[in-house]
C-alpha cells in the first residue's frame, strides 16, 4: 500500500493492486479495479514513484526470504 493525501490533507493508504487508472488534471484522480475513484493531491509522477518503490521492497522482500 502506498500512503497518499486527500483533497482535504488527511492521509490514506491506497492498494495499488486495485489501481486501475490514474489522471492528472486539476487534482489527480485514481480509479479502482472495484469502481471506486479517489482525488487526491498528490501529483501523478509521485504516485508513480511511490508504486514503484513499493514493488520494488516487495520484489526484494521476495528475494531475500
Amino acid at each position: 500500500m502506498i500512503k497518499l493525501k486527500r483533497i482535504n490533507g488527511s492521509e490514506i493508504l491506497v492498494n495499488v493492486e486495485l489501481i486501475e487508472i490514474i489522471e492528472s488534471h486539476s487534482d489527480t484522480i485514481i480509479h479502482l479495479t472495484n469502481g471506486n475513484k479517489i482525488v487526491v493531491k498528490d501529483s501523478l509522477d509521485t504516485i508513480q514513484k511511490a508504486i514503484i518503490e513499493y514493488k520494488k521492497a516487495i520484489y526484494e522482500k521476495k528475494n531475500n526470504d
